[in-house]
């Protein structure tokens, strides 16, 4: 046979060959993949669900609110794709210890509704009524925040000390039995409008004047709605460990979850005493009390002057304040209990260690410690002096403080219990002349950037657990705080790398980086970081369908 019949052949059977191939393909192919539309997806981002887990690579596809689909997308078409390659997705961050809400209408939420210093750190949701104090009732704010509306989600708290002070007053008593009746029905109240449970501030007047058992009962009626208790405890420096047992006993006794908030350890004599305060809520947790805990990742807390003020002399609020003030003798008593607690507790034993923030009645005072403003008054920086000029400035008008009383060991301790969420404890703010504490600016930013990526106190998975999916579950939120399909889109798009806060004590307003795209409820507030001026924001209920 020759060359030529021999390609011929070849050829015919090669055509052969490739004819039944498509007659077979055209058999068995199976229909065509569907093609699925969006309206927006994410595309090849690091995606960090929420849990406590190791990050994947893959996509986010969004329809209106929520997360339509997550991972490989197959074959879609998207009104809007976004690349996020080399970027961290996840849910928006959730902050369980807000104070959102201002009694100045100017500040806060209502003043700044963007909420930009806490846009740029991912935050997407707030939980405000915190330590004690809640407006009454919860619906008429509720309202009022609907109305504007804010960039961020809000929830709440309802505040023992806010109904205390309704029905009780400023007085150190306990409530008449009636009394008590009518602050079980404002707590119920509270919850039926949507509060997730009961805060207290029993450091604060006029909680500071309650019994734990007065507090327990009010504990029962969250509880019977589902809610949980959450405390600023008593004491945070000498009497720690007993606020801590007093908090646990609460939520035992009461009947539900209970949270030692913003837990910290206050004052030199007490350094090193978180591993004694953790082991009580291990404990606690091992006979079946369900404890938990939050932390802002400062050395230094804020709150105004009266924390450092006995509790006797607050009695009666303050015109009864004000009476002990002017009388010589009563005035000596309360300025050597303020120096005590200078040496022993919030002043970390210096007068320089608090430094004013925000003085309404002079301005000019604001950024100073207290070292500095008796100096400027030609007044020797001494504890008594310090004791003198904080009674002075409480009866002009009282002033808010940043107060240096904490160290790094108890800071890093507490974030790595299990049981610790990171919160802020601080609020919303733009510029101003107020020398606020830099945890309204960075914390979050603080917490993933410096604790997480760069000390390693905690994996970046962890730190990003602790302000999504933890407290989402601990507020009984089944659709946020975690990226799945049927979750609320509330999301953050973060460079990890570049994740830091620029904010100090020195120069407080000073927004984060790393932020790059934050979306509410589907809708972005941030993109490619800048602000988009939406406000997509709702008020979130615990009466409603999580």
């Amino acid at each position: 046979m020759n060359k030529t019949i021999v390609s011929l052949l070849l050829l015919l059977s090669l055509s052969a060959c490739s004819d039944n191939a498509t007659d077979s393909a055209q058999q068995t192919s199976p229909d065509p993949v569907p093609l699925t539309t969006y309206d927006l997806v994410l595309r090849g981002g690091l995606l960090f669900s929420g849990a406590d887990e190791q990050p994947v690579e893959g996509d986010i596809a969004i329809n209106g609110r929520l997360i339509a689909a997550t991972g490989s997308l197959g074959n879609y078409e998207a009104t809007t794709v976004i690349d996020v390659s080399g970027l961290a997705v996840m849910p928006g961050f959730i902050d369980i210890h807000s104070h959102a809400l201002s009694d100045n209408l100017d500040e806060g939420i209502f003043g700044w509704p963007d909420a930009e210093n806490l846009i740029r750190q991912g935050v997407t949701t707030v939980i405000g009524g915190n330590d004690g104090g809640s407006p009454l009732p919860l619906s008429d704010t509720f309202d009022a925040i609907a109305a504007l509306p804010s960039a961020v989600n809000f929830g709440s708290f309802v505040g023992h000390g806010s109904i205390r002070g309704l029905i009780v007053g400023e007085d150190d008593r306990p409530p008449t039995d009636e009394e008590l009746e009518r602050m079980r029905e404002q707590v119920a109240l509270g919850m039926q409008q949507g509060a997730f449970g009961l805060s207290s501030g029993l450091i604060y007047t006029p909680g500071r004047f309650a019994a734990t058992e007065e507090v327990i009962e009010l504990a029962k009626v969250a509880g019977e709605y589902g809610g949980m208790y959450i405390s600023h405890m008593r004491e945070e420096g000498l009497a720690l460990l007993d606020s801590v047992a007093e908090t646990i006993r609460i939520g035992e006794e009461g009947g539900l979850p209970t949270q030692l908030t913003h837990h910290k350890v206050v004052g030199a004599p007490m350094w090193g005493k978180s591993t004694e305060s953790l082991r009580l809520v291990d404990e606690a947790i091992a006979r079946g009390v369900d404890v938990s805990i939050d932390q802002y990742p400062y050395t230094a807390s804020s709150t105004n002057l009266q924390i450092l003020f006995p509790g006797w002399a607050l009695d009666g609020g303050r015109e009864a304040l004000l009476a002990r003030m002017a009388d010589p003798a009563q005035r000596a008593r309360l300025r050597s209990d303020i120096v005590y607690n200078i040496e022993v507790d919030r002043g970390g034993d210096d007068p320089a260690n608090v430094v004013l923030v925000g003085c309404p009645h002079d301005a000019s005072l604001n950024g100073l410690n207290l070292s500095e403003v008796l100096r400027r008054q030609n007044r020797e920086a001494s504890k008594t002096n310090a004791a003198e000029l904080l009674i002075e400035l409480v009866a002009a008008g009282n002033c808010s403080a940043v107060f240096h009383a904490m160290v790094e060991d108890d800071v890093h301790n507490i974030m790595r219990h299990p049981r610790t969420m990171i919160a802020s404890d601080g609020g919303i703010e733009g510029p101003s002349d107020r020398a606020v504490h830099p945890r309204n600016y960075g914390t979050f930013a603080r917490l993933i950037g410096h604790y997480a990526r760069d000390l390693g106190v905690i994996p970046v998975h962890t730190a990003i657990h602790k302000v999504t999916g933890m407290p989402a579950d601990r507020l009984k939120m089944q659709t946020r705080g975690r990226l799945q399909v049927g979750a609320i889109a509330d999301i953050a798009v973060l460079d990890i790398a570049e994740v830091r806060e620029l904010t100090s004590f020195a120069d407080p307003h000073q927004y984060a980086e790393g932020a790059v795209h934050v979306f509410v409820g589907g809708q972005a507030v941030l993109l490619d970081n800048v602000m988009t001026g939406t406000r997509p924001g709702v008020i979130i209920k615990s009466t409603d369908s999580q």
